[in-house]
């Protein structure tokens, strides 16, 4: 599956953005998906994960509240709807694709679970 990501640019604190990822291939629907960032100088961390059913969900705690993940698999889609945004959330931002037939309901917060990578998307926050 090729993923490609878009939606990013230049906010200001309070602001909002969302994400999208778009995904080509088939059977959108048996990847667990998700959303990490990198910010300049930092390892790239985890940011929020959907199952392949849309079920479940999971955050990381500096997004809790504000970020929230959503997907349409007949769309082969992801999003990723980002309110109230800091300049903290600064960072390249990049979905990723976990390769989950087995299991509808499973997601991941590591990142060596993800099996695709899309390019990545600008974020930029200013106070």
């Amino acid at each position: 599956v090729q993923l490609q990501a878009s939606g990013g640019g230049l906010v200001q604190a309070g602001d909002s953005l969302r994400l999208s990822c778009a995904a080509s291939g088939r059977r959108f629907s048996a990847y667990a998906m998700g959303w990490f960032r990198q910010a300049p100088g930092k390892e790239r961390e985890f940011v929020a994960t959907i199952s392949g059913n849309r079920v479940r969900t999971h955050y990381a705690d500096s997004v809790k509240g504000r970020f929230t993940i959503s997907r349409v698999n007949d769309k082969n889609t992801m999003y990723l709807q980002m309110n109230n945004l800091k300049p903290e959330d600064t960072a390249v931002y990049y979905c990723a694709a976990d390769w989950s037939p087995y299991s509808s309901s499973r997601y991941s917060d590591e990142e060596d679970q993800y099996d695709y990578w899309g390019q990545g998307t600008q974020v930029t926050v200013s106070s």
